[in-house]
């Protein structure tokens, strides 16, 4: 009876650990949370072109580094470190304490969602001081809002988990995962309006999650006039969350499947 909450209370342990683990990395810190206001600030300072009415190229883009953020707090961050942490022997360690390994999942899940607030809202107040973002008004975009950082939060990071087993060691996780999210952000619309990419990666993009929730933090910051822009000229919401669910059991899944606690 008691192991759910003793497993959620470990989770939350494990979570306050890891958040105190990843402040002391200056370099993680710099990298996660703010790598992508550097890229708004480039970005959105040289391109300045009104993409629709009332909607520039800068706020377009500040609402895909929002969701950019999330891939690179949760599935990017997670899938290097995992495999450092393993050369390091921590992860075996921990294998011969209680924590149950949905523990560890939990720890790591609210480490993402503690930098990704704090990395949005910055994003947020030079959006608004700087490109014209206009907040939103609505409770039901602040609705919108909150489930897509929930599910975007736990998507990233089971998928980031269950990823994490593929680099063989350390040294060469950032080699294999930094390009795939590269390829993922060229791809979902981040750094250029995604209807004026070609059809085929359009498609390709439909696949991943990352243009779902660029998409859907459109719907939160933008006009709701800019969803005729959209390919379906609708923001999707229902296809969006379904997506996105459906990726996190995806990402569940492989993520206990695959999960090692040492280096083969």
């Amino acid at each position: 009876m008691n192991k759910v909450p003793g497993t959620l209370k470990l989770g939350l342990l494990r979570g306050q650990m890891e958040i105190i683990q990843f402040s002391r990395q200056k370099e993680a810190v710099v990298f996660t949370i703010f790598f992508p206001v550097i890229l708004l600030a480039i970005f959105g300072s040289v391109f300045k072109d009104t993409i629709a009415p009332g909607v520039t190229f800068s706020q377009y883009f500040v609402a895909g580094m929002i969701a950019s953020g999330l891939v690179n707090s949760g599935f990017q961050n997670i899938a290097i470190n995992i495999p450092i942490e393993r050369d390091m022997g921590a992860i075996k360690r921990l294998r011969g304490t209680p924590l149950p390994i949905t523990s560890y999942f939990i720890g790591k899940a609210i480490s993402v969602f503690a930098s990704m607030v704090v990395q949005v809202l910055i994003l947020l107040a030079i959006g608004v001081a700087f490109f014209g973002l206009n907040m939103p008004t609505e409770p039901s975009k602040w609705l919108t809002f909150t489930w897509l950082l929930l599910l975007g939060t736990a998507s990233s990071t089971a998928l980031g988990v269950a990823f994490s087993s593929v680099p063989k060691n350390g040294r060469g996780a950032s080699a294999i995962v930094s390009p795939v999210v590269i390829v993922l952000q060229f791809f979902s619309g981040v750094f250029f309006v995604f209807t004026q990419l070609p059809g085929w990666m359009q498609q390709v993009a439909a696949i991943f999650p990352l243009k779902w929730l660029t998409q859907g933090m459109r719907s939160v910051f933008l006009p709701d006039t800019f969803a005729a822009q959209e390919v379906a000229q609708s923001w999707e919401s229902g296809r969006t969350a379904i997506i996105l669910f459906l990726w996190l059991i995806v990402g569940l899944f492989l993520a206990v499947k695959t999960f090692r606690w040492e280096n083969k």
